[in-house]
């Protein structure tokens, strides 16, 4: 009896063992597949169609090369005189890479493989005509943090539901209703840097004094008559972006968003103060909605706009059947405030910051920018909404500044089906890598003085400033066109004109150039300016003196 029992106890000893090698060898088996097999079928595949790339090594893909080429690049500023060639500063491994392979080539993120395309008339395949095959990849975790899950990063019907519902907010004819109280806090901010001003001149750091300028038109489009409200909230929500900067700064552990650290605590308690607090105000909005609605007057804000698409009620069989339109749920308007906030902020205040670098760096364009002004504004009125479209020399300025330093520098596509992108056959799931920046510094594209500050290649208008109708994308192209793109050039027209009729300026001794990419394209030290007040209307040999 008692053999019979060793006998069991063995041989259940020894199926627990072959279950558990089964289970490591599978394991083991599936790392292999997916750190070793698969990226080695997919360098096979387009290597036979004549596409190469740095080689991958297991488990990490290309990043030592990528991390040794950054560190290099972003090691020192540009030297002096200063050059708007920032490509292989600012995209060192593609302007490396590109060398050896060509514009179309593999590049590795650990296991993700990533085919890099920089031919327009590819980019105008997956961004127009064969978008329907291509979808919008997940972003980082910490930037999926701050921009919530709105328009930014929804996809499918949800997406085209919320983009028809808060299109409104952003056409032209209510952004202008936006004017007076947007030239207001223009107008505040500077009469504190004259404030600041002993001597006639005054250096200011303008980064920081944008973002908080641009906050305020910002919280207003988003919130409306509940500004006071969103101001706390996305007061919060700069704290936020404050911690994610930092953390993107550090070396990138997996999961080490989840552990308990210092910034990660603060984080989590941010998140829940704003989530709270938005709730707060979406359901004060709501329960007046009915006397807000008698009251109605001035621009429609995104807030009121999806709140009103939350309480509507289907009419129609047809609209109470349509799958096509999803309830819109609380959860879903504070995602979209998170979302516009996000990018609204950061790419409208980092549009300010490189226009006033350029006009600095080069006073000639200052002046034509400032005799426009004059000439459509006066020397002292506010600009009016029927000015601020008249200023076409600023309009090309902040396109020619757009080209040069866009705010995204590259964007990702994934292929959601097997498809052929020009002669390359692409599988699914493969991540599509386009540099904005590259495009934008192409040569054969924009011509000989494509590194060179010249506004007037927009003379005639976005289509004809290149070679191709699809080599300008600074707010993406396509049914993802940015929605906030009208919003972030009238913030910047409006604020660059009433700047011009106070002040020239020019850069500060202290300033180093050395663009840089976190989140989005920035100022690695600053920007710092001096400002010099105009007591008087400017000549045009007053304002081309350097100051």
């Amino acid at each position: 009896m008692e053999d019979q029992e060793d006998s069991f106890n063995k041989l259940y000893f020894d199926i627990k063992v072959v279950a558990l090698c089964s289970l490591v060898g599978m394991f083991l088996l599936k790392i292999m597949v997916i750190f070793w097999w698969r990226p080695r079928k997919i360098e096979q595949h387009f290597g036979k169609q004549g596409i190469k790339g740095p080689s991958y090594k297991f488990l990490i893909g290309n990043a030592k090369e990528i991390v040794s080429l950054m560190m290099k690049a972003s090691s020192k500023p540009m030297p002096f005189p200063f050059s708007h060639n920032i490509l292989p500063r600012v995209l060192s491994f593609y302007h490396h890479w590109k060398k050896i392979y060509g514009p179309t080539f593999l590049v590795w993120f650990g296991p993700t493989v990533r085919l890099t395309v920089a031919d327009p008339d590819l980019i105008r395949e997956i961004f127009t005509t064969k978008s329907e095959f291509y979808e919008k990849n997940e972003a980082h975790p910490l930037i999926k943090q701050l921009e919530g899950d709105g328009l930014l990063s929804l996809k499918g019907e949800k997406w085209a539901h919320h983009r028809k519902i808060i299109t409104p907010t952003f056409h032209m004819e209510n952004l202008k209703l936006l004017i007076p109280a947007a030239a207001t806090s223009v107008v505040h901010m500077l009469d504190k840097w004259l404030a600041m001003s002993d001597s006639g001149d005054v250096e200011i750091e303008v980064s920081k004094w944008y973002q908080t300028l641009t906050e305020e038109t910002v919280t207003r489009t988003a919130f409306g008559p509940s500004y006071e409200d969103g101001q706390t909230i996305f007061q919060l929500q700069a704290q936020q972006m404050a911690l994610a900067s930092e953390a993107f700064q550090k070396v990138f552990i997996p999961g080490y968003r989840f552990l308990p650290t210092r910034r990660n605590l603060k984080s989590w308690k941010l998140e829940k103060e704003i989530k709270k607090s938005l709730m707060k105000v979406i359901d004060e909005r709501r329960k007046n909605w009915d006397s807000e609605k008698m009251l109605e007057s001035g621009p429609k804000d995104l807030l009121g706009l999806m709140i009103q698409a939350s309480m509507k009620r289907p009419t129609t069989t047809t609209e109470f059947n349509s799958a096509s339109s999803p309830p819109i749920t609380v959860h879903d308007i504070a995602e979209e405030c998170k979302s516009f906030f996000f990018a609204g902020e950061q790419t409208t205040s980092n549009l300010l910051t490189w226009t006033t670098v350029l006009l600095a760096m080069h006073p000639q364009w200052q002046v034509l920018a400032r005799d426009e002004v004059l000439k459509v504004c006066g020397p002292h009125d506010i600009p009016t909404k029927d000015d601020v479209s008249k200023l076409k020399m600023l309009g090309m300025i902040l396109n020619e500044t757009l080209r040069l330093y866009p705010p995204v520098v590259a964007t990702i596509r994934r292929a959601k089906a097997d498809v052929e992108l020009g002669n390359c056959k692409v599988p699914r799931g493969t991540q599509i890598l386009i540099p904005i920046l590259a495009v934008h510094h192409d040569q054969s594209i924009w011509g000989n003085d494509v590194n060179e500050f010249n506004p007037g290649r927009f003379s005639e208008g976005v289509a004809k400033a290149s070679k191709h109708p699809v080599a300008f994308m600074p707010f993406s192209l396509g049914v993802r066109t940015c929605i906030g793109q009208n919003l972030a050039m009238l913030q910047a027209k409006l604020t660059l004109a009433i700047i011009l009729q106070k002040f020239s300026f020019g850069l500060s001794p202290q300033y180093q150039h050395a663009p840089t990419v976190l989140m989005l394209l920035y100022p690695q030290h600053g920007a710092p300016i001096i400002f010099r007040h105009l007591s008087e209307p400017v000549t045009h040999d007053q304002s081309s003196e350097t100051v």
